[in-house]
């Protein structure tokens, strides 16, 4: 086996990966980032693509927002829809002007993996890590494989951020980390559709027969997804039964009608809740979503993954150059309290949209009620608009 020395091994080349290297990067720290996929993969994943003000901010700053800039989507507000009726939240009036940006997780990624190797940096792909050691020593290491080959990475630290089936909190022994949990009773079906979208923001629809979201990913196409039910099969579910179901739920009284076209892409995706705690044992620190899954609702996972890496970078930076722990013995507790944020609000979110098969009638009412409260108070829309477009402490 080849071995091969940096400052940070890096496992992982989603968000929260490259965030932490292009930071590092800006700081003089070498890092070697392992991806168990092929680059072309992870350009075309298509994930997250609602992005926090502080995200973009921080993308910008960081040089890797030209073409954020560019081509993304900026939206001053968000529409809640239910009994056939439209309100709008006007996010940036409640905020002081901060708004949300809509950009694909992929991009975000395509822009990090360009910005990195135009630097020289190295991004190993189709490299998966199998084993991480030695994380109570001061020189860690990450076996991975690479072209039928295993290697070992030797490092000072290593940063897990590969996603909750990785290798990296699993490396940690029985009892080091407490897991909290929740699975909620129904998944989305999305599709990619090549259409323009049907309205310029985000509607977020409540109705007798479900939930369902209308989103995009860029003028010409639309993400919507609809809440289906766990027993459903994807083959219950031919594209024309989708555009129906979802002009049903999206409609109101306005005559607003929702534009179909070709889908490119069709899944389900499971709604969970999960934290791990501590996201530090030894030299090994997790992030993104290595160490918390939040719903989808709250369009909070890529905005903390990168919240994360912003985080650790700066505890690195600190710890390199003036050889204190106290950032890096403050990671955990700090990301922690705006991972309990962003839980909150997802699954308040979630909530407050979707149709639960064990409520009863009682519990309908009192649904209905809050929606009709969030809808009509300015102070609960503020509330809704500072979590949404990211709050900029915790």
């Amino acid at each position: 086996m080849g071995t091969v020395r940096t400052q940070v091994g890096i496992i992982g080349a989603g968000p929260a990966g490259l965030v932490l290297s292009h930071l590092l990067h800006l700081q003089g720290i070498e890092s070697v980032v392992l991806e168990s996929h092929a680059r072309e993969y992870i350009e075309k994943r298509v994930r997250a693509g609602v992005l926090e003000q502080g995200t973009v901010d921080l993308l910008v700053a960081s040089g890797v927002g030209g073409r954020l800039l560019r081509e993304s989507l900026v939206h001053r507000g968000l529409e809640i829809r239910f009994d056939r009726r439209g309100h709008r939240i006007a996010l940036a009036d409640l905020t002081g002007g901060r708004t949300i940006t809509v950009y694909g997780q992929q991009e975000v990624v395509k822009d990090l993996v360009a910005a990195r190797l135009a630097a020289g940096g190295q991004v190993l792909f189709d490299a998966p890590a199998v084993e991480v050691q030695q994380l109570l020593s001061d020189r860690p290491t990450i076996i991975y494989e690479q072209r039928g080959e295993r290697h070992v990475l030797e490092c000072d630290v290593v940063a897990g951020c590969d996603g909750f089936h990785g290798v990296s909190r699993n490396a940690l022994p029985p009892g080091a980390l407490t897991i909290y949990e929740r699975d909620y009773p129904f998944v989305w079906l999305g599709i990619l559709a090549a259409t323009p979208p049907s309205s310029e923001e985000l509607n977020y629809a409540h109705s007798e027969h479900g939930f369902a979201l209308h989103s995009m990913r860029s003028p010409s196409i639309s993400r919507l997804y609809l809440q289906i039910s766990r027993d459903d099969d994807l083959s219950q579910w031919p594209d024309e039964r989708v555009w129906e179901e979802l002009q049903l739920r999206l409609g109101n009284d306005d005559g607003w009608v929702l534009h179909p076209g070709p889908v490119l892409e069709k899944g389900a995706t499971d709604l969970r809740s999960f934290v791990a705690e501590p996201m530090r044992f030894g030299r090994l620190f997790l992030a993104g979503d290595a160490a918390h899954i939040v719903p989808p609702t709250g369009a909070k996972g890529m905005n903390l993954a990168i919240s994360d890496a912003r985080l650790l970078a700066s505890a690195l930076a600190e710890w390199y150059r003036s050889g204190s722990e106290e950032l890096l013995d403050a990671y955990s507790p700090a990301c922690l309290r705006r991972v309990w944020r962003a839980e909150h609000f997802a699954s308040w979110m979630t909530t407050l949209l979707h149709l639960h098969p064990d409520d009863d009638a009682f519990g309908r009412g009192l649904q209905r009620s809050h929606l009709a409260y969030v809808c009509s108070s300015q102070a609960a829309q503020m509330s809704l608009a500072e979590n949404y477009v990211g709050l900029g402490a915790v």
